[in-house]
């Protein structure tokens, strides 16, 4: 379906709200109900000087589309894989992670940044959520025909809440038409987030009425991970956040999230986010990144 196409009449809703953080200006609304069940950050954001940044991006078992109406990204790059990266990109998606990578700016942004639940994204783009995967995407290489030309309509609309409008609504046209994800792996997604990794594949597996060979295979597909590997990400995203409110010391976090002890925490943070939790709680938070 041409990202364009608009399949419902949407008048404008509240304004929007702006903030400043640092050079950035940070604007956002709630986003439209339609979008609740699929959407789990939306905003956009400008700087108020061009300043080139380096920011690390970690696993949150979330997708990300970003917009970009102004410089586009120098690179995004995977650590620890092979290849010299993106190279220079602008608009772009990312399907679920289990490692870090490193995002370049000239500086000058000005963008709108998305995220969804895995099976929002999984409907958004219609596609294996398993081809995205640890993976750095042109836009157009995913929502096809229309993109540039909302893109363009996007970046020309100098008014956020008639950007916001126009946004929702191709978005909403899009998750209307696109597919509908297995009941079993919805109902597999919501018990792994809402224990943020606790409950045993096994577990999973009963629960849905299905083998465990056939849920790895279905929600691998659907979701991006593996449950295993979606609950590890699930339960590191959590002592994230934790640590980030400073919710406790290392090792309470530990025993909050379900590691073993301090030392199985130290390890999934260099694994996930090649970082540390003391550096990572000691880090500025920028959009779903982290300025270490």
């Amino acid at each position: 379906m041409p990202l364009l196409h608009v399949g419902r009449n949407l008048t404008p809703r509240q304004p929007v709200e702006i903030a400043r953080i640092g050079n950035r200006y940070r604007v956002t609304r709630p986003w439209h109900p339609g979008l609740r069940p699929f959407v789990r950050g939306y905003a956009g954001y400008a700087e108020s000087e061009v300043t080139p940044y380096q920011v690390r991006l970690i696993p949150s078992g979330r997708a990300v589309l970003v917009i970009s109406l102004a410089e586009p990204f120098t690179q995004v790059r995977r650590l620890g894989a092979a290849g010299p990266g993106s190279g220079r990109i602008g608009s772009l998606v990312t399907g679920l992670e289990s490692a870090p990578a490193v995002c370049e700016h000239p500086g000058g942004q000005e963008a709108i940044r998305v995220e969804f639940t895995p099976l929002g994204a999984y409907r958004l783009f219609a596609m294996p959520m398993a081809e995205l995967t640890n993976r750095v995407v042109e836009l157009a290489d995913v929502l096809g025909p229309g993109t540039g030309e909302l893109v363009e309509r996007l970046a020309t609309t100098d008014d956020w809440t008639a950007r916001f409008d126009l946004l929702d609504a191709a978005l909403l046209a899009r998750i209307d038409g696109g597919p509908d994800p297995a009941p079993e792996v919805g109902q597999a997604w919501r018990l792994l987030a809402d224990s943020c990794g606790a409950v045993p594949i096994a577990r999973l597996a009963d629960e849905v009425g299905w083998s465990q060979k056939h849920l790895i295979r279905r929600f691998t597909e659907q979701v991006g991970l593996t449950p295993k590997l979606s609950a590890r990400v699930l339960r590191f995203h959590r002592a994230v956040e934790l640590l980030g409110r400073g919710a406790g010391t290392p090792a309470e976090i530990a025993a909050l999230c379900g590691f073993y002890d301090q030392a199985h925490l130290n390890r999934e943070f260099r694994a996930l986010g090649d970082t540390t939790p003391g550096r990572l709680a000691a880090a500025r938070r920028v959009e779903g990144a982290l300025t270490l």
